[in-house]
């Protein structure tokens, strides 16, 4: 868990992924598109689930196929703010959780089943950024030959999720799923011949190192950066209505950073006494509110008090004023 005051650690892995889906893409071009979006994965196990089928029914199937895998994607993403078997047992009792499950739901099944591979082709951001991160170099699907020597069996078309014709040259729109390598290569290995359509590019180059590099030296400033946080917080305020003229009062906030409960022992250094509770459990990525009381002891130094608060594996020190 990640608070608000500690926003700067989204930044550092925010410029983390943008160095890496720049290292990713200029590099393995349209990889994403074509092998690990969620979108493409979905599609692709709802086609293959219903190749069993004649082929005048499998769209239909397709669609029906996709209900229980977008519920499923619905039910995946509130998971990330409530707690799976929270929402399970939530889900039917809960409006405001039925409410942005069923939307989800409706939702996704709509992109999928009604828009599916034309989101890829004419929506979809990232498809677009693409095209301004290739390069000479960047690996992509192409044709190689002439248009003479192909067999001119069309089965590379045919394939395409995304209806394009490969032979035509390099498209935008070719999401790199390389169903038209497997096309070319079955009817043209069996006869002898090397396929038409292949990859090309060039992969190790000066640019995949210096991106590489970039990339990883984000991700260790980030891991470094989280995992230097202590193990809790504390901030000390003084009150502005006082108990009195000998006993001075204090607000604390305490959050817990760690994923196990912490327990947090309070003490005050330079001759005062703390009147209250000196001990607190705090469960993990907790936070606790509570007032501290001050007292000086009779006879002792007159330096401002330090509040301490310590733990098995940190301690936090604050000076705070005294009246």
């Amino acid at each position: 868990m990640i608070w608000i005051k500690e926003f700067y650690l989204v930044l550092l892995l925010i410029i983390f992924f943008i160095f890496l889906i720049i290292f990713v893409t200029a590099v393995f071009g349209r990889i994403w598109c074509g092998w690990l979006c969620p979108q493409t994965v979905l599609l692709d196990l709802s086609s293959d689930a219903t190749r069993v089928f004649p082929l005048r029914l499998r769209e239909k199937i397709e669609k029906l196929v996709l209900i229980p895998l977008s519920g499923l994607v619905s039910m995946t993403l509130i998971w990330y703010f409530v707690p799976p078997r929270e929402m399970v047992a939530a889900l039917f009792s809960s409006k405001v959780i039925t409410g942005f499950y069923v939307v989800l739901w409706m939702v996704i099944y709509g992109e999928l089943a009604f828009l599916g591979r034309r989101f890829c082709t004419t929506i979809c951001p990232y498809s677009m950024l693409q095209s301004g991160l290739f390069d000479r170099d960047t690996l992509v699907i192409a044709f190689e030959g002439s248009r003479e020597g192909c067999m001119g069996c069309d089965r590379c078309v045919r394939v395409c999720p995304v209806g394009i014709d490969i032979k035509k040259g390099l498209r935008r729109e070719c999401v790199a799923c390389a169903e038209c390598i497997d096309a070319c290569r079955s009817m043209t290995l069996p006869r002898g011949i090397q396929p038409f359509v292949s990859y090309r590019g060039r992969v190790l180059r000066g640019k995949t190192f210096v991106l590489a590099m970039g990339s990883l030296a984000f991700l260790l400033v980030f891991l470094l950066a989280l995992y230097s946080r202590p193990s809790f917080d504390v901030v000390v305020t003084r009150d502005v209505q006082q108990v009195g003229s000998l006993v001075n009062s204090y607000s604390y906030t305490i959050t817990n950073n760690r994923s196990r409960p912490v327990k947090i022992r309070i003490s005050v250094e330079g001759g005062y006494l703390i009147l209250g509770e000196t001990l607190i459990s705090l469960g993990p990525f907790a936070m606790k509110r509570g007032r501290l009381l001050l007292r000086r002891l009779s006879g002792r130094t007159e330096s401002a008090p330090v509040i301490v608060f310590s733990s098995d594996d940190f301690v936090q020190k604050q000076m705070v004023g005294y009246l």
